[in-house]
């Protein structure tokens, strides 16, 4: 749907629960036979990161980085901006 005919509604893209999509809600993990997980990650990582591999998590990897970095989406509920024409 174009953004002009969707002025002031929220688009919810059914289509990107397919299995061939990557898109997924955070500290989720995909369905693969071998499963990864989708965890939030830090401004360093992404600066540092050479190759998508330093940044696939398994579920194990999330827990450890949990005790490490704690809850990096804790916060967000305190993140708040006006949605536009409001």
């Amino acid at each position: 749907m174009a953004k002009t005919l969707r002025t002031n509604k929220v688009l919810i893209d059914w289509s990107q629960n397919h299995v061939s999509k990557t898109t997924i809600a955070p500290y989720s993990l995909r369905g693969r036979d071998t499963p990864t997980a989708s965890t939030p990650i830090t401004w360093d990582e992404v600066r540092s990161c050479r190759t998508p591999a330093e940044l696939t998590f398994t579920a194990e990897d999330v827990l450890h980085r949990i005790d490490e970095h704690g809850d990096l989406l804790a916060d967000l509920h305190d993140t708040r901006v006006a949605l536009p024409g409001r």
